[in-house]
């Protein structure tokens, strides 16, 4: 008895001690950027800093607007198309497709998870940006960065989206048949609500993997400090003008990209906060 009651009390306490651990890291992820960040801010104003259009570090403009402006874009566009994308291929995995199918389809999405980013990058260099300057432009963006970074996307939202299907219990599935529902009356109206938890944390997961890109956008958008007047321009992102400059910033051009770093954090976490509290309130609604 004792062993046991030592054993739950280890692992209780090991459990605390990892989460905390997560807390502490990301805490000091945070205040290291802040660190960084601030002493813009003496000599920069913020509201120039955020909606300002102008980045030229060599005259002393630090303006981010159009990086944000681009990360939205490619984000959002790339989530328009990856998610019905990945919902509709975890349905066909997890309750269409047959067997022989399934074994040869998972593996090849599962594949995908682990091919470095910069293989999808030569990849768009290759194919996606020649095909897109076909409609217009030097074919280098928003519409190539989109097009790379939802492809990019996809087997996150596909994974977990298949795994929250097959969670959900085989009764849910008999008892609609039973009811006389048809197989795919059973999956839009039982299976997708029963799984909306697992399906809106892919969701979640893949606005943070894409908004969180750096190197296939950096190969694709073009790179050009511009507010975007149509998917065909061009535009740099906020991670990419990190990766971009950081090797020889210095003084307050370093500050500024720890700035635009604190910036990017917000930003997703105001994004996955929307995500989850739209999630939740549908949620209630059904």
């Amino acid at each position: 008895m004792l062993p046991r009651y030592f054993t739950d009390k280890l692992a209780k306490y090991g459990v605390f001690i990892t989460a905390l651990v997560s807390i502490l890291v990301l805490l000091a992820i945070a205040i290291f950027i802040i660190k960084g960040g601030l002493p813009l801010f003496g000599e920069v104003n913020p509201l120039d800093f955020l909606f300002g259009q102008s980045w030229s570090p060599t005259y002393g403009e630090y303006g981010i607007l159009s990086m944000i402006v681009g990360s939205l874009l490619v984000t959002l566009g790339a989530m328009v198309i990856a998610v019905p994308l990945g919902i509709a291929c975890a349905i066909l995995l997890a309750e269409v497709a047959p067997r022989r199918v399934r074994d040869l389809l998972r593996p090849a999405v599962e594949l995908l998870v682990g091919i470095p980013s910069v293989v999808y990058g030569l990849v768009g260099i290759m194919v996606i940006v020649p095909a897109v300057r076909n409609l217009g432009g030097t074919g280098y963006s928003i519409l190539a960065a989109v097009l790379v970074l939802s492809i990019m996307v996809l087997p996150t939202i596909i994974s977990i989206s298949e795994d929250s299907l097959r969670a959900v219990p085989r009764t849910y599935r008999e008892g609609s048949l039973a009811l006389g529902a048809s197989h795919w009356q059973t999956i839009w109206h039982v299976l997708l609500p029963a799984a909306r938890s697992g399906v809106g944390a892919s969701i979640v997961l893949g606005m943070g993997r894409a908004i969180g890109e750096t190197m296939a956008m950096i190969m694709v958008i073009g790179n050009a400090v511009i507010i975007p007047s149509s998917p065909l321009d061009p535009a740099r992102t906020l991670t990419g003008n990190i990766a971009v400059e950081i090797n020889y910033a210095a003084g307050l051009h370093e500050n500024a990209l720890f700035a635009t770093g604190l910036v990017l954090l917000i930003l997703i976490l105001i994004l996955n906060s929307l995500a989850t509290l739209v999630l939740k309130r549908g949620e209630q609604h059904a």
